[in-house]
């Protein structure tokens, strides 16, 4: 679709938002469920004259019953009129000036009404030729700043001044038939921002909604639009999808509309029909467990989820390299690491300090079998053991066979007494046909005593 270059071609999609006030007798949110330090900059907002509300997510989850990770505002204050009523406001983003107001850890997040970006008496955004938004820093009215936003659930507004709710969009009804719908012509706006495909598989999956149909149409054709996503925003929008709890199932449903591939590619080369391949096998252990962590209050760490995803992409690319140069085992990993990273850091930007702690949970399959002598007790104390272990008992469940025997070893030896460590490393020295080391005697000649 070409570039949109006229206003009435905007204001078409948006005809049919109309205001609907929802009261405070009407709905289920209370002052009490929203954290104190956005009513602090609510409150302010309101008494310096400006009108303030919270938005988006915050208000949607309020209305589910939810407790909302963030609270986010909207304001018809300039982000410099907000810095001015708030000293520990700090000013952020290119793409849309944002204001954040710190309250410790706690941030609160605060932007002003945007405004429809093809009129020419604001002509302060930029677009590309594919209709993709570069620079968004237009101000408009709340009327406007509803129709830019992306779905209906999202658009409603919740007054601080009367405690009631602007709902543009009817994203009540939607919330009510539990469905995803985008405002206005899903193409367009798919266009102007590919990174709306993600978010509606997430909202879905999160909020256990369905994609409206038309909504959902355009995805599999769009997708590869993600593509011309910068990688580091696509990494952010990666750990959003995966490691949110609901990781297992948003991969599913990515795949299915042919998003996951565009952030994998190297992973999906290896895909099939029948989800058999050890790649995919792997792919719904580490989701899943990645889940299972995060429901449980456990700590996660994405360098772990990735050394699984690229795992068995890893293993292919090494065989090739073996076959074709001649290369070593070892050799043959450590080459194939570098090519696979660097072309996975190709779609979505992995911070070094990850890729780092990939290599160690990699090379730490190749050190696990060798157990001997006091190497077991030695790789026990590496700081990276206990991902590389529990990493093996993942290839186990896939692989089988000597994997999982190997994971059993290490899973006993791990909870055993030292002289049953002892006894089992001894035990591995006697089935492999290794001598025992014996201690080396003084083979130095005592030199005779001197006669009296």
């Amino acid at each position: 679709m070409n570039k949109i270059d006229d206003t009435a071609s905007e204001a078409k999609v948006f005809t049919e938002l109309a205001l609907n006030t929802i009261t405070r007798q009407e709905h289920n949110i209370s002052r009490k469920q929203i954290s104190d330090n956005a009513l602090k900059v609510l409150y302010r907002l309101n008494g310096a004259g400006f009108d303030a509300y919270l938005v988006g997510g915050g208000v949607r989850d309020l209305l589910l019953g939810q407790q909302p990770k963030d609270f986010d505002i909207a304001t018809n204050a300039t982000p410099e009129e907000i810095r001015q009523l708030f000293r520990n406001c700090r000013l952020i983003g290119r793409r849309f000036r944002l204001a954040h107001i710190m309250f410790g850890r706690d941030i609160i997040e605060v932007a002003t009404f945007r405004g429809h970006h093809q009129e020419p008496s604001k002509n302060v955004a930029q677009q590309s030729k594919e209709g993709m938004l570069l620079r968004d820093n237009v101000y408009g009215t709340i009327d406007e700043d509803a129709e830019r936003r992306d779905f209906t659930v999202n658009a409603m507004y919740y007054s601080i001044s009367d405690y009631a709710i602007h709902d543009y969009a009817r994203g009540m009804e939607d919330l009510e038939d539990k469905l995803i719908r985008l405002i206005g012509d899903p193409e367009t706006r798919y266009r102007e921002d590919p990174v709306r495909m993600l978010r509606a598989i997430r909202f879905a999956v999160k909020l256990d909604f369905d994609i409206e149909e038309d909504t959902a149409a355009p995805i599999e054709e769009l997708a590869t639009l993600l593509q011309d996503i910068p990688a580091a925003r696509l990494y952010e929008e990666s750990l959003k999808m995966l490691q949110s709890g609901h990781g297992l199932e948003t991969y599913h449903l990515m795949r299915e509309y042919n998003l996951f591939q565009q952030l994998f590619p190297i992973i999906a080369e290896h895909f099939t029909e029948d989800y058999s391949s050890p790649t995919e096998q792997m792919l719904d252990l580490a989701l899943d467990s990645t889940d299972q962590r995060i429901e449980e209050g456990k700590r996660i760490n994405p360098a772990f989820m990735f050394a699984a995803m690229l795992w068995y992409p890893l293993q292919e690319r090494a065989k090739l390299l073996m076959e074709q140069r001649k290369l070593s085992f070892y050799d043959a990993i450590m080459e194939a690491s570098n090519y696979i990273l660097d072309e996975q850091v190709r779609t979505i930007a992995i911070p070094r300090r990850h890729t780092a702690t990939i290599r160690e949970i990699w090379q730490l399959q190749l050190r696990l079998p060798r157990r001997n002598g006091k190497r077991a007790f030695r790789l026990m104390e590496l700081n990276k053991f206990r991902a590389g272990f529990d990493f093996l008992e993942m290839r186990g469940e896939v692989e089988q066979g000597e994997t999982a025997q190997l994971a059993k070893w290490w899973q006993v030896f791990q909870s055993a007494a030292r002289n049953m460590r002892q006894a089992m490393v001894a035990d591995l020295d006697d089935s492999e046909g290794q001598p025992k080391q014996r201690r080396r005697k003084n083979s130095r000649k005592k030199k005779p005593k001197a006669s009296s």
